[in-house]
């Protein structure tokens, strides 16, 4: 593609050299250029792309994006000054990409949690009705049927570009993704064309990033603020930010709720470990998910599609057919006649929902025995706030690690103790090696008790001082009941 073509979509503060060349790819990671590349200098927040200008042109990069122009300039090669390089590159990669969200309806899905079970179900509801649907998610992207693995929930620009430009040209009609308070932040989603935006919840995540939790809002805020007047935006009126949401957006606005009145209303007629039967919109239908915020997951899954064109009761039967995403209250039933769960919940708001979720099924039942831990080098806030809610929802509490990464197991598990008093420590236990806590949860779980295990989910790893080790929660408990 020519350069002059690359630049329509951006407003460059001057340009230094032709723009009548021909430019074979774009990259913002110097490592990656090739000949003929424009290569982007992103401030970025880990390093700045600028100190690898030299190392791109020495690649052969033959145009250089940047905010702040290096002393000496390089005959043959053309820089494009530009006022913002993260909003620049996402929109040069879009063009570069033969803007592939102009051929397909992108639906972005943000909040704390629930973000991977809607966007995933939501591919699921579309493949059932036979279209040709991407995904990108915090577990894995999908091109159709065809798994991408992932890195991080939303790609950078360039990649993320590329994917979609995979799928448009795989014939792909609709694309799902997780959009994350990161990728809005940093304008990963620079570019790209929304058909539509839900909003689930909003709760205590990525401090140790947005500092604030008016940062955080405001981030995820801004997603429905850029939203086109054709898109709409489906908002949860049960979390008070739901409506904060939209204030200023200028697509269609409608809502979800379990408790109020709202464009798609919906109830908990029935709850078991197995599903529950729910009443949306008057209709009712029978789903094998269970808990409250499952029901209120689907919900927000029924009204986009509704909002895409499809009739209630072709989703009501499509939702019908589902199954739970890998990692998210994954059942499993032990030979001994205690239930154990496996769910990524790692924010304290997660973990409620979850305990409460299985507190809805037990009815007083039976015991709940969690195990838990944080994740190393990420907000330390949260750390005694989701031992305060573990123990006060569980039976018995037993802290271990999750990903250190580069911290002392030990140490993450001595900040979440400070979060629990006198009470809540008579009922806790703290063992550092993961495989260890759950095999201790096992032994003291009785016929007709739960055993949570959370916080990895669908991770299959352990990453200790930069080391992935395997590890699969669900792997373990099947391993301890046939053991």
């Amino acid at each position: 593609m020519k350069l002059n073509e690359l630049l329509k979509p951006i407003q460059p503060v001057q340009i230094i050299g032709s723009t009548d060349i021909e430019i074979t790819g774009v990259n913002i990671d110097s490592r990656l250029v090739k000949a003929h590349d424009l290569f982007m200098a992103m401030c970025g927040t880990q390093a700045d792309g600028h100190a690898y200008i030299p190392a791109a042109i020495e690649k052969g990069a033959v145009a250089i994006l940047c905010e702040n122009l290096p002393e000496s300039l390089q005959a043959g090669v053309t820089y494009i000054q530009v006022k913002d390089s993260e909003e620049a590159v996402g929109k040069v990669a879009t063009t570069f990409y033969g803007d592939p969200t102009s051929q397909m309806e992108l639906v972005g899905v943000t909040g704390t949690n629930g973000k991977t079970t809607i966007a995933t179900l939501l591919y699921n509801v579309f493949r059932y009705f036979g279209y040709k649907v991407g995904l990108i998610s915090t577990v894995c992207n999908y091109i159709d049927d065809q798994p991408v693995p992932t890195e991080h929930t939303t790609p950078d620009p360039i990649t993320l570009n590329r994917l979609l430009g995979q799928m448009a040209e795989a014939g792909c009609k609709y694309a799902f993704m997780e959009v994350s308070s990161h990728s809005i932040a940093q304008k990963r989603i620079s570019g790209l064309r929304f058909a539509g935006g839900i909003f689930t919840n909003l709760t205590r995540d990525h401090l140790d990033y947005h500092k604030t939790v008016e940062n955080y809002l405001k981030a995820k805020k801004k997603f429905f603020d850029d939203l086109p007047k054709s898109a709409f935006c489906l908002t949860n009126i049960d979390d008070k930010n739901g409506l904060v949401m939209t204030q200023n957006t200028r697509s269609r606005v409608y809502t979800y709720s379990l408790r109020s009145l709202a464009d798609f209303k919906g109830r908990v007629l029935e709850s078991h470990f197995e599903g529950m039967l729910l009443d949306f919109n008057q209709h009712e239908v029978a789903v094998r998910f269970i808990g409250r915020f499952n029901a209120s997951n689907l919900l927000a899954v029924f009204g986009a599609a509704v909002l895409l064109g499809k009739k209630e009761e072709d989703v009501l039967i499509a939702l019908s057919t589902l199954h739970p995403v890998t990692g998210r209250l994954d059942t499993l039933h032990s030979p001994q006649g205690f239930t154990a769960i496996v769910d990524y919940a790692h924010t304290p708001d997660a973990l409620v929902n979850v305990l409460n979720a299985i507190h809805g099924v037990l009815e007083g039942k039976g015991k709940v025995i969690t195990v838990v831990g944080a994740g190393g080098n990420r907000d330390k806030g949260k750390r005694p706030l989701m031992a305060k809610e573990a123990a006060r929802l569980s039976d018995r509490l037993i802290i271990t690690s999750d990903n250190p990464r580069f911290e002392e197991p030990q140490d993450i598990i001595n900040d979440m103790l400070t979060g629990l008093d006198k009470d809540d420590l008579q009922k806790t236990l703290s063992i550092a090696d993961r495989r260890e806590a759950i095999r201790t949860a096992c032994m003291l779980a009785q016929k007709g008790d739960v055993v949570l295990v959370a916080g990895k989910g669908h991770e299959n790893y352990q990453e200790i001082k930069g080391v992935k080790h395997h590890f699969d929660d669900k792997e373990e408990l099947q391993h301890i009941f046939h053991s």
